[in-house]
């Protein structure tokens, strides 16, 4: 026998040992077609090693290399997994509406021991595309990455406009009398060396006046959203200060702070600490505490509700609003609200189409100027703010704090979005760009009133245009401390730090009949002026009335009535008191902004506001 003969027994238990190992190992027996056509692929060249003989091992030896492989791939993948974590680590969304809850305590290091090794196995390296997928690696990294825009959102001024029948459009079209338009009142928006007065006739009597500087000016904030962060927490004051880039850091009280119960540790069932504490002196029955929401370097989503005045910062609230000129979108709430100056009817039919076009998320309020719009024009109106707030949302998320987020448009567009109807016979303008730009936004959202925008070129008109319609004249007089009433009577307003006071006076009002039906007439005709004046010279705050004294306490209550009636053609939010024992009416006026006084004034030098130059030679002893 040749011994370089295989032995058939040999060969036969070494194809049985084979079988087997491969049962054990989990596989099963391969059939004859298997064999072969696993045959034929190990005849072909392979770019692997070479075969050793190693396949014939034993079956526990195969079995604990295995494993142990096992064991290394998955020690290998969880020190992968931690490197991984190490070196990358998670995100920090940026906060949204309604996010006050404390940042999450970081994680205790561990000791060096406990750490399990970070280091990554070493890569094989592969034979064939990876030198040019190298080099293509090599130059995408050095290529610099392309900067996050941080650029403010403009608001929404400009859309493509809804297409109206003539009889919609004549529906919306004021009144008109020999082919020219009239109404109640009449806008006027005059422009000089980069400072816009916005000035409200009604008839020929100023009755309301805007000033606006340029956009960047960090006096006119109002409706801006910003991405603050917490400065400091006050408890005492239940406020907090808040960074929004500003000269002045922002105010931020408790009761404009939205929150989720949820969110607020110590507001469920399951106590915030192990121990429970006894309650603070002083603490809020009706929700938590200031520290409970806020805390120092948090970053927020707020809104400038009340421009900075004097010393005083803005005023902050973390309920977005974003107004439209028929909704107001108020982003992550279940607001839902129709204006109450329109009738029963229209209200009902404004809820039918506000039921269809409110989104699910987000709260709409409906405000004075939708009144006989269209559902599709209301629909184009909050598809507008969602694509807005849209984009604050994503800017948000890429911006860091301290940083703007949205701006309001210019003064023009703004009153004119929250004021201009069919009421007003026409808004005159003597500036070419605001020109275009009003008239292209009425165009878009009110085409039925954008003839009623009008240029006033002062290359061709013989007067500038507050000078031909009387503005200036008013403007001085109503700067004056001392206003003069028909009948001869005078009010006398005097501004300090805690309030304002007027002071009512007869003057050159002797009457008639007697004292008490003098001083009641002249009462009344200072209530109506009184009225007047607060919202022509934009006084917020405390004021306090001192009326004439009346004895008959029928007269007092007729002249709060004639007060509060007057009052209600003012759009800004008033409370008004009845008459005290000493004669005193107090009321509040809602404060946005600095009065007229003081945008159109500055500090004296010299005598520092009080109106005052001290005798030097007298205070020298």
């Amino acid at each position: 026998m040749d011994h370089n003969e295989p032995d058939n027994g040999s060969t036969e238990l070494k194809d049985m040992n084979t079988k087997r190992r491969r049962r054990i190992l989990g596989g099963e027996a391969p059939t004859e077609e298997n064999d072969d056509s696993k045959h034929e692929q190990d005849l072909k060249p392979t770019k692997t090693e070479p075969r050793s003989r190693t396949r014939t091992l034993t079956n526990q030896s195969t079995l604990e290399s295995k494993s142990k492989t096992g064991r290394q791939k998955r020690k290998r993948g969880r020190s992968e997994k931690n490197t991984t974590a190490k070196e990358s680590p998670p995100a920090t969304r940026k906060p949204r509406i309604g996010d006050t809850q404390k940042p999450s305590k970081p994680r205790p290091e561990r000791s060096p021991a406990d750490k399990a090794p970070a280091t990554k196995p070493p890569r094989k390296r592969r034979r064939g595309g990876t030198k040019g997928k190298e080099k293509s690696d090599a130059a995408a990294s050095s290529q610099p990455k392309p900067k996050r825009s941080t650029k403010p959102v403009e608001a929404i001024i400009a859309d493509t406009p809804i297409d109206l029948d003539e009889r919609q459009l004549e529906r919306r079209r004021g009144k008109e009398r020999k082919g020219r338009p009239i109404g109640r009142y009449q806008m006027l928006a005059h422009v000089h060396e980069g400072i816009t007065h916005i000035a409200v006739l009604e008839g020929r009597t100023l009755i309301e006046h805007y000033v606006s500087r340029p956009a960047n000016d960090v006096s006119e904030i109002h409706g801006n959203i910003y991405l603050g962060r917490v400065q400091n927490v006050l408890p005492g004051m239940e406020a907090a200060f808040v960074d929004i880039g500003t000269p002045k850091n922002a105010v931020l009280y408790r009761g404009d702070v939205t929150y989720d119960a949820d969110d607020i540790e110590g507001t469920n069932d399951q106590p915030a600490a192990p121990k429970a504490k006894k309650p603070r002196a002083g603490r809020r029955k009706d929700g938590p505490r200031i520290e409970d929401l806020l805390t120092a370097r948090q970053t927020i989503l707020c809104q400038v509700t009340k421009n900075p005045i004097a010393h005083k910062g803005a005023r902050l609230s973390t309920e977005i609003s974003l107004p439209g000129r028929f909704v107001v979108l108020v982003p992550n709430s279940d607001t839902y609200g129709i204006s109450k100056r329109l009738g029963d009817r229209e209200r009902r039919r404004l809820r039918n189409i506000l039921d269809k076009v409110k989104p699910a998320q987000h709260g709409v309020i409906v405000r004075t100027a939708a009144e006989d719009v269209t559902a599709e024009e209301i629909e184009s109106d909050v598809r507008r703010l969602l694509d807005q707030w849209e984009q604050i949302h994503n800017l948000a998320d890429k911006a860091k704090a301290a940083t703007l987020l949205f701006r309001e448009p210019e003064l023009a567009v703004r009153v004119v979005r929250e004021e201009f109807n069919r009421d007003y016979r026409g808004v005159i303008i003597d500036n070419d760009a605001l020109y275009q730009q009003v008239k292209g936004y009425m165009d878009t959202i009110t085409p039925a009133l954008a003839d009623r925008i009008e240029f006033h070129d002062t290359t061709k008109e013989p007067l500038p245009l507050f000078e031909q319609y009387h503005v200036s004249e008013q403007l001085r007089k109503a700067v004056d401390r001392k206003v003069w009433l028909p009948s001869g009577g005078s009010l006398v307003i005097d501004h300090t730090e805690a309030l304002t006071v007027i002071d009512v006076n007869t003057g050159k009002n002797v009457g008639k009949s007697n004292l008490e039906e003098t001083v009641f007439r002249n009462n009344l005709e200072a209530a109506e002026e009184i009225a007047k004046q607060l919202r022509l010279r934009d006084i917020g705050g405390i004021i306090v009335i001192d009326f004439i004294d009346m004895e008959i306490k029928k007269n007092r209550d007729e002249v709060v009535q004639v007060f509060e009636q007057a009052l209600a053609r003012d759009k800004t939010r008033t409370q008004v008191s009845a008459i005290s024992d000493l004669g005193l009416v107090e009321m509040t006026r809602r404060r946005i902004g600095e009065g007229l006084l003081e945008s159109l004034s500055s500090t004296c030098e010299h005598c520092e506001g009080r109106g005052l130059e001290l005798q030097e030679a007298v205070l020298k002893v």
